[in-house]
């Protein structure tokens, strides 16, 4: 009889903890939103957070508040939502460098972008752009890796940090041509950006997102996309592996993520809200325009592309010797 009731009243318990997350996602969401973005404003990420969060706000009814968080690689916004309340009122736009590269670059991360994240949706894939200052005598990647190897050491460039995306794509490049250059990391792809158009630096790998608008008023020298094939939004630029580097590539993405045990209800909402912005004909056209590829994934889908290209990546930093911290 004892143990009938024990088994009676956990069921009833787990009934009860069913129906009150079904009401809650049903209700979700009763009050705003936050989107946590890990890197300083006018970046990649952020662009593309403001984005979508617009759209969202106005399918939701709530306000979506964009955070910008950054420092560290992206690692302090990343924790700060990790450590969130897994109701659905904090998430955060991830990218390659916080959830697929960062637990290869660093020995003691402080959360794991597997356990402590439940994946929502891959927004948006982000190629990157070759760029240098105008003042730099190379118009072309084969004058670049001519100019770097007459003057070992003599070429600075930029990144949004150490083991971010930018740095990556550059260490990659070197060990590919065999050039020497030398990096001076920023806390992120809007400072990096600003300090290349001044002039303090010699070139960069940036996102399109947040480097094309630069190129396009002639502040900067776009010359060639990281990616395999062309961007839609700068077709005449060839790719790294077209201008002279077979084989090259990188590129990273923008993806929604929530705090771990985040009820499932709500995930899924969420997803199907971001797939369907995604879709949307102004949405795409404002994502291609500015240099990134709209994706809208599901959030198994998300997660299948953080494991491949977390194995990825810990093969190419090995390759191209950067070293955890």
């Amino acid at each position: 009889m004892k143990s009938w009731t024990s088994v009676t009243y956990r069921f009833l318990l787990l009934l009860a903890v069913a129906f009150s997350q079904q009401v809650f996602a049903q209700s979700f969401p009763a009050r705003p939103i936050r989107i946590i973005v890990p890197f300083p404003p006018g970046g990649g990420t952020d662009v593309g957070t403001r984005v979508i969060a617009q759209k969202l706000q106005e399918s939701l009814g709530q306000p979506v508040l964009v955070e910008n968080k950054g420092g560290a690689a992206g690692i302090l916004g990343t924790e700060y939502t990790a450590k969130a309340a897994p109701d659905g009122y904090t998430i955060m736009m991830g990218n390659i460098g916080t959830h697929a590269i960062n637990v290869s670059l660093y020995r003691k991360l402080s959360y794991d972008p597997v356990k402590d994240f439940a994946p929502i949706s891959q927004v948006a894939g982000l190629p990157m752009l070759l760029l240098v200052h105008p003042e730099v005598k190379a118009t072309s990647v084969a004058e670049l890796i001519a100019l770097a190897r007459a003057k070992p050491g003599a070429l600075n460039y930029s990144s949004s940090g150490a083991g971010g995306m930018p740095h990556v794509s550059a260490a990659l490049f070197a060990t590919m041509t065999g050039v020497e250059m030398t990096h001076i990391p920023y806390k992120g792809g809007g400072p990096a950006v600003a300090d290349l158009i001044a002039g303090h630096v010699s070139l960069s790998f940036a996102t399109a997102l947040e480097s094309l608008p630069h190129v396009k008023s002639g502040r900067l020298r776009a010359l060639a996309v990281s990616s395999a094939r062309r961007s839609v939004a700068a077709p005449d630029l060839p790719t790294i592996a077209e201008a002279g580097v077979p084989g090259y590539e990188s590129g990273s993405w923008l993806a929604l993520y929530a705090p771990a045990g985040t009820p499932k209800d709500v995930i899924a909402k969420l997803a199907a809200e971001a797939v369907r912005i995604v879709k949307l004909a102004d949405v795409r056209e404002r994502l291609l325009q500015q240099g990134a590829e709209p994706i809208g994934s599901t959030p198994e889908q998300l997660a299948a592309t953080q494991l491949a290209d977390t194995a990825k990546y810990a093969r190419v930093l090995r390759e191209a010797g950067v070293r955890p911290e």
